[in-house]
C-alpha cells in the first residue's frame, strides 16, 4: 500500500513538472515569436489615442504616448524572460564551477574562495546590484552584469557545501583507486549528484532575478527607454495611474504570471528531486 501512494504521488508530481514545463516552453515560444504576435508596432506613438482605454485595435489599450501597450508586453516577454534566464545560466556555470573547486579541493584555495563570497554576501543583493547598475549605466547589458556579480555566489555556496559532503562517500574513494584524475571525479561522479539542487535552486532564482531586472529598470537604471520591458513599463505609467489603470496592470500582471509560473515549476521539481525533504514521501 505504502509503494502504491509512493508511486501515485511520484506519478502526480511528474504530470505537474511537465505541466509548468509546458507553460515555460509556452513562454519561450511567445518571446522568440513576439514580432509576429503583437497587432501593432510597440514604439509607435499616437497622439490622437494617448492614455486610450483597451479595445479591438488596442486590446489593453495604450499609454501616455499612445503606444499599445498589448505589443509592448509581448515584446516585453523577450526583454523579461531571456534576460531572467542568461543572468541564471551564467550565474550558475560560473558559481557552481567555483564551488566544486572549493568544496573539492580546499585548504587555501576554499578560503580565497569563499572570502570573496563573503566580500559580496556582505552587502544585500539588490542594494549591490543597484549600485553597480548605477556605477556603469542604466541599460540592459548593464542590468544584467549586475544581477550575474550579485548573484553566482548563492550557487557556489550551495556547491561546496554538498561537494564537502560527497566528497567522503566511498564511491569517490573508489574511483580515486581505480586511478581518475581529479577533474573527472568532479565532472563524472561529483556534478552529476549535485545536478538536481542545483537546478531546483537555478529554477527557484529565476523568479527573484525576474523581479531583481524590473525592479532596476523600474529605478530607471535598467532597460533604457523606451524599450519594451515590464519593469519599465510600469515604471512610466505610475504617474498618471489614476487615468490609465490599464497601463500598469497590464505589464504587472504578466510579471507576476510569468514569476508565478517560474516558481510553481521550482516548487515541482523539489518535489520530483526530492530536494529538502524525504523523496516522494
Amino acid at each position: 500500500m505504502m509503494r502504491y501512494k509512493t508511486m501515485e504521488n511520484r506519478s502526480r508530481i511528474k504530470r505537474q513538472v511537465i505541466f509548468f514545463l509546458f507553460l515555460v516552453s509556452l513562454l519561450g515560444l511567445v518571446s522568440l515569436l513576439a514580432p509576429y504576435l503583437i497587432p501593432n508596432d510597440p514604439y509607435t506613438t499616437n497622439a490622437l489615442y494617448r492614455k486610450g482605454p483597451p479595445n479591438l485595435t488596442f486590446p489593453f489599450g495604450t499609454d501616455k504616448l499612445g503606444r499599445c501597450i498589448f505589443s509592448r508586453v509581448i515584446m516585453g516577454t523577450r526583454t523579461s524572460v531571456f534576460s531572467a534566464l542568461m543572468v541564471v545560466a551564467v550565474s550558475l556555470t560560473t558559481g557552481t564551477a567555483f564551488g566544486i573547486i572549493s568544496g573539492y579541493y580546499g585548504g587555501l584555495l576554499d578560503r580565497v574562495i569563499m572570502g570573496i563570497c563573503d566580500i559580496f554576501l556582505a552587502f544585500p543583493q539588490m542594494v549591490l546590484a543597484i549600485g553597480v547598475a548605477g556605477l556603469l549605466g542604466g541599460n540592459m547589458t548593464n542590468a544584467i552584469l549586475a544581477l550575474t556579480l550579485t548573484g553566482w555566489t548563492s550557487y557556489a555556496r550551495l556547491s561546496r557545501g554538498l561537494v564537502m559532503t560527497m566528497k567522503k562517500e566511498t564511491y569517490i574513494s573508489a574511483a580515486r583507486l581505480s586511478g581518475s584524475g581529479n577533474i573527472e571525479i568532479m565532472l563524472e561522479h561529483i556534478f552529476p549528484g549535485i545536478a538536481g539542487e542545483l537546478v531546483v535552486n537555478a529554477t527557484l532564482q529565476i523568479s527573484a532575478v525576474m523581479i531583481g531586472f524590473a525592479g532596476l529598470s523600474y529605478l530607471g537604471i535598467g532597460v533604457s527607454v523606451p524599450e519594451a520591458e515590464w519593469g519599465s513599463m510600469i515604471s512610466e505609467a505610475i504617474g498618471y495611474m489614476q487615468q490609465a489603470p490599464w497601463a500598469v496592470m497590464a505589464p504587472g500582471a504578466a510579471l507576476f504570471i510569468t514569476v508565478f509560473v517560474f516558481q510553481l515549476l521550482g516548487d515541482s521539481l523539489r518535489d520530483y528531486f526530492g530536494v529538502g525533504r524525504g523523496r516522494y514521501e
